[in-house]
Order: structure tokens, then sequence, then C-alpha cells
């Protein structure tokens, strides 16, 4: 039982890590909280929590496999670096587009926050290759043996640390209430900027 709870521990506090700089997820979690109120925010963060437990399932599965097909790692970069450009592109097209007017909250059905939280969670595609790479050496390190109890404690600790990020960003934008508005019209480009920057690091994984 101990090493359960070292696994839950360490995996917890590595997706806290990997989910805590500014990025894709959790400044949209924040965008979220601001134009449509915190609740919206939560339950964004909680389909995001969802789809990265579902992406680390299929980390998982295919732990195994990754050392001895390491072209899987290149296909799924690849196919990062072109989502990364296209969002990359829209996001600051709709900066541009963006009235400068001020924005009131507005009620919208709290299914399609999660929906969104779903789709940009699962087109975030280094998540499998982060926590396949997290499985094979806790692995190696005795932290974890691939039995049921185990995967099910990898899988949860993951999605609970990746929440509680999305959590803390929803609360915390949507206290700034003096801000809020300023951020709201330049999330567009901060989201932008992120896919740019998110772009060359998957780049730099592919050719270094």
């Amino acid at each position: 039982m101990t090493h359960l709870f070292v696994l839950f521990l360490i995996t917890f506090l590595a997706a806290f890590v990997a989910s805590a700089p500014p990025g894709l997820l959790n400044v949209n979690a924040a965008k979220t909280s601001v134009e449509k109120g915190k609740a919206n925010g939560v339950i964004f963060g909680l389909g995001v929590a969802f789809m990265v437990m579902c992406q680390t399932y299929i980390s998982v599965r295919i732990a195994k496999y990754l050392s001895r097909n390491p072209e899987i790692i290149g296909m799924l970069l690849k196919t990062a670096v072109v989502v990364f450009a296209i969002l990359a592109i829209f996001f600051f097209v709709k900066g541009k587009k963006q009235s400068n007017t001020s924005k009131e909250f507005v009620e919208v059905k709290k299914r399609s926050s999660f929906t969104k939280g779903l789709f940009l969670a699962a087109i975030n595609v280094l998540t499998i290759p982060y926590y396949s790479g997290l499985n094979t050496l806790f692995h190696s390190q005795g932290f974890m043996d691939y039995q049921v109890i185990d995967e099910v404690i990898f899988i949860l600790a993951a999605g609970m640390g990746t929440f509680l990020v999305m959590y803390l960003y929803a609360f915390y934008f949507n206290k700034m209430e003096q801000k809020t508005n300023r951020f709201s019209k330049n999330s567009n480009y901060i989201l932008s900027a992120l896919m740019l920057v998110l772009l060359m690091i998957t780049l730099m994984k592919m050719y270094y």
C-alpha cells in the first residue's frame, strides 16, 4: 500500500507541475471563468481533467511499445506541430476581430464549457508521450507495476493534479475584477503566442 501512496503523490505532483505554467488549457480555464463565470471555468477544468485521464489511460497502454517503436512519438510530435500552427493563426485572427468594447457575463450551458475542455485537452497530444514517459520511468524505479490498482491510481492522480491547476486558474483570474476586461480582450493574443512557443518546443523535441 505504501507504493500506491508514493505513486499517487509523485504522479499528482508531476501533473500539477506540468499544468501549472501558462498554457493552452489553463489560460482557457481563466478565459472561460472571466467571460462566462467561475462555474463555467470549473466545468471547463473538469472537461480537461476527464480528457487527461483518458489520455493517461492510453499512455499506460502504449508505454511498453514506445521504447520498441520510437516512430510513434515522432508521429505524435508531427501532429502537434500542425495543430499548434493552426491554433496560433486561429487565435491571432480571432484577437484581431475582437471588439474593444467590454464584455458582460452571459449565461451559457455548462455542458458547452465541459465539451470545450474535452476538445482542447484532446488536441494537446503531448500529454500522451509525457505520461507514457512517466509511466516507463516509474515502472523502472519500482513505483508502479502493471496491475489494475496501480493504473487506476496513476490515472486518477494525473486527472486530479491537472484539475487542481485548472481550478486555481479559474478562481484566481475570476477574483481579479479590475483586470478581467483587459485580460479578456488580450487573451486571444496570449493564446496565439503560447501556441507559437509550444510549436517551437515541439520542433526542438523532434530535431534535437
